[in-house]
Order: C-alpha cells, then structure tokens, then sequence
C-alpha cells in the first residue's frame, strides 16, 4: 500500500469543503493508497509542472506530488485551484 502524506494546507482546505465532498475526497484517497490507477482518479499530471491532480468529483481535484510510493497531498478544492499550481 502506498503511503498518503497530508499537508498542513491540505488539511485547512479540507476542513472548508462540504460535508458531502470532504467524504468523495476520503474515498478517493483510499483508492490512491490501495490502487493508485482506479479509474475514478483519473490520475494526470498538470502540465509544465512536477504536479499532479485525481478527480474528488466533477468539481473538486486534489493536487498531489509523488516521490516513489509516497503521495504528498498539497491542496484540494474546485477545478481553480489547478490554476494555482500550474504556475509553479
């Protein structure tokens, strides 16, 4: 199983989500620990970056950085917040 590293900014963004997505994101990183190519995930990279998102839902992405089996969490929130890290 691959290990799940929650950020301090992860775990503030987290807290603003609704109730309903905060759930969709707890399932999804389930699947990324156990299976990181579930199709929900729908795993890519942000172009032009070291970064990667998965789907919470239609709306909401987590953006992530991988090192071997370890998944750093860095933000979750609506699709914009992609806009944020592509610039970096």
């Amino acid at each position: 199983m691959n290990e799940i590293v929650l950020t301090e900014r992860l775990k503030g963004d987290f807290k603003s989500l609704p109730v309903t997505i905060q759930k969709k994101l707890k399932k999804q990183v389930k699947f990324l620990a156990e299976n990181p190519k579930h199709r929900s995930l729908q795993i890519h990279r942000i172009e032009g970056t070291r970064y990667w998102e998965f789907y919470v839902d239609i709306a909401y992405r987590c953006v992530f950085r991988q090192e071997g089996d370890i998944y750093y969490l860095l933000a979750v929130g609506p699709h914009k917040i992609i806009d944020e890290f592509s610039r970096k």
